[in-house]
């Protein structure tokens, strides 16, 4: 007589394929400075620079239920102190970039104690206020530019790499390594136990208060660790730029509006949305970006349609379709029998 047992698994066949295809896919990327041309690599950083934002909010937006339209501030907050510590400081800016993000986690504790007492609607409101007057403190700093900004010195730039061709392969593998490190350190947070009660909160707040989940504190460790990183990508974005002004760093359009149109296309709530969303922006902006304009309104009759046609994005709609994941998050119990 067969004996029927359980087992609880997070992943499958499909997912260990999906892995498998995911390393040669990675290991093609990071040689990609051998093979690919200087504009090339620059998209590609560019893309994978969106991707890192794009995957940090949806952490905060589709599990912790921030719904920020002010995460401008961390990257203008970023790019300004990879700026100051190599001009003031003399650091490396490697080690320039590492400090930023310390300096993030650090300015949003109070700006996370100011916007939590907002709910709702009120709490968007508030972090694109706090990100205006980041915006418009910068602005002020003379010594950083002023409303005009500033840039990066060529012995600061050339302390990166003697070559022009070493400094581009740098700048892309920075990209390449954020954005790896932001999906790697999502994935992980998520299959911990806060990542469980992350989870929770997501799918009812009150049950999840109920349960004894600090859900207060668990918004907030997402929120600072999320700006920590969102700061580090921002430095890293500047430090690509060679230079930074007021309104190019602290951009609610690039650095706010694009991010949130690509979780949403691509799925909210999920680690792999992100990653499908910012392939599909990528290819409408090279694709429709000398329409002017016209563009824009494509960009949005795009998020309109997957709205209404699949509220939970893409990859959502893929998921559910195809029971796929690339990235095993959930749970699943599987029947087997012993003889």
């Amino acid at each position: 007589m067969a004996d029927t047992t359980y087992q609880i698994k997070r992943s499958n066949n499909a997912s260990h394929m999906i892995a498998l295809l995911g390393v040669v896919v990675l290991v093609i990327l990071v040689s990609a400075p051998y093979w690919a041309g200087r504009a090339d690599m620059r998209l590609m950083a560019e893309l994978f620079l969106y991707l890192a934002l794009a995957s940090l909010w949806n952490l905060m937006a589709g599990y912790a239920g921030l719904v920020s339209v002010g995460q401008q501030a961390f990257v203008g907050f970023g790019g300004y102190m990879l700026f100051a510590l190599t001009l003031f400081a003399g650091l490396h800016p490697l080690v320039a970039i590492g400090v930023s993000g310390i300096l993030g986690a650090l300015i949003s504790l109070p700006v996370a104690l100011l916007v939590f007492r907002l709910q709702g609607a009120y709490f968007a409101i508030g972090t694109w206020v706090i990100a205006e007057v980041f915006r418009l403190s910068f602005a002020q700093i003379s010594a950083l530019g002023g409303g005009s900004g500033s840039s990066l010195p060529v012995g600061i730039v050339k302390s990166l790499a003697s070559s022009r061709s070493g400094r581009e392969a740098l700048s892309y593998w920075l990209a390449l390594g954020a954005a790896l490190a932001v999906i790697a350190v999502v994935y992980f947070f998520l299959r911990s136990k806060r990542g469980l009660a992350l989870t929770a909160i997501r799918d009812n707040e009150t049950a999840a208060k109920s349960l004894g989940i600090d859900i207060w504190w668990n918004k907030f460790t997402v929120y600072v660790t999320t700006s920590a990183l969102t700061a580090v990508i921002g430095s890293i974005i500047f430090l690509q730029k060679l230079r930074i002004s007021p309104d190019a760093a602290f951009s609610v359009n690039d650095w706010t509006a694009f991010v949130i149109f690509i979780v949403v296309i691509g799925g909210i709530g999920t680690i792999e949305g992100p990653i499908i969303g910012t392939l599909i922006f990528f290819a409408l902006r090279e694709t429709l970006a000398d329409l002017g304009t016209i563009y824009l309104l494509v960009l949005g009759l795009v998020a309109i349609v997957v709205m209404l046609k699949a509220p939970q994005g893409v990859w959502g709609f893929v998921r559910s379709r195809f029971n796929l994941q690339i990235f095993p998050l959930d749970r699943r119990v599987e029947q087997s029998k012993d003889d």
